[in-house]
């Protein structure tokens, strides 16, 4: 067993030494790998943080419920509170007629029209704002059984919006996946191109060693730990390249919140992100060059006589 875990040792650090000796083509191609993998964890770290915006949008929805004319406060506060106790409902909040005219003139400018008229033509209004993990499907179901209640005339809320963001969000996270496994896949054929030439280079010296009687697993092993590297590098030259491009961007983000009255700051990918990032660079880089170096071995193979 330590014979066997030393030979893997001096194969790993011959690996390494390889892609020391040829520095540029290696930086060259760490460059690739990581800006390919990069762009999937870039678009999936602002699908997460459109997400947690969206989810701040969710919880401003609110639905009003217009009161009947001949309903009396006594009876909306009643109506108010039970509207308060069912456990869909963040809060309620009454605004009476004379509340509501108020309002109405001092934002509309029609101070003298209004007072022209004999009565308040307004309706009392309670405003319900719903929890914030409902879905927009489920506060337009809580809509309907509001409406249905006595003394409410009209229930308004306005979750088209609502759909249509949770629509896009949707579809932006399937395009991430399909451009993931896209990408991943001309990471296997980059990184399988970098080991058909490295074996290309090697041909006479692995002719050799099957000569003496080298298994296809040892011709094999220099090959994956040079693939195993390249996608380690490059996975962790990808989570610089996002890391980097969200500490250019979070300044501005955060001014961009504050002139909105948020504290929202931008997240990046976080510890199990990262370490996935990196394990599947690695991975992709594992099998990309196990098929080269299948298919150069079966090629040789056929070759000799």
């Amino acid at each position: 067993m330590s014979n066997y875990l030393l030979r893997h040792l001096q194969t790993l650090l011959a690996s390494a030494g390889q892609m020391a000796r040829a520095p540029v083509a290696t930086l060259l191609t760490l460059v690739v790998i990581g800006i390919t993998l990069a762009l999937p964890a870039g678009l999936y770290v602002a699908l997460t943080n459109m997400e947690r915006v969206s989810a701040g949008w969710d919880r401003g929805a609110q639905i009003s419920l217009f009161l009947k004319r001949d309903t009396s406060d006594a009876a909306a506060l009643r109506l108010a509170s039970q509207i308060r106790s069912m456990h869909s409902v963040t809060s309620v909040d009454y605004i009476s007629r004379e509340a509501a005219l108020d309002e109405f003139r001092r934002l509309s400018g029609f101070g003298p029209a209004l007072n022209a008229l004999g009565s308040n033509p307004l309706p009392a209004v309670l405003v319900v704002r719903p929890g914030s993990d409902l879905s927009p499907t489920a506060v337009e179901v809580l809509r309907t059984d509001l409406a249905q209640l006595p003394g409410v005339d009209l229930a308004e809320l306005d979750v088209a919006w609502l759909k249509r963001l949770a629509a896009i969000l949707s579809l932006a996270e399937r395009a991430v996946w399909i451009l993931a496994v896209l990408l991943a896949a001309a990471v296997l054929l980059i990184i399988g191109n970098t080991i058909r030439l490295a074996i290309l280079s090697r041909v006479t010296e692995i002719e050799i060693i099957q000569l003496v009687g080298g298994t296809p697993a040892f011709v094999r092993r220099p090959f994956l730990y040079y693939g195993l590297f390249h996608g380690l590098a490059g996975g962790i030259f990808a989570w610089l390249l996002v890391e980097g491009a969200l500490l250019l961007l979070s300044g501005p983000a955060r001014e961009l919140a504050g002139l909105y009255g948020s504290s929202f700051a931008l997240n990046g990918l976080g510890v199990v992100s990262s370490l996935l990032l990196t394990a599947g660079g690695g991975l992709l880089g594992w099998l990309g060059s196990r098929m080269a170096v299948d298919w150069q071995l079966r090629r040789l193979g056929s070759r000799q006589p």
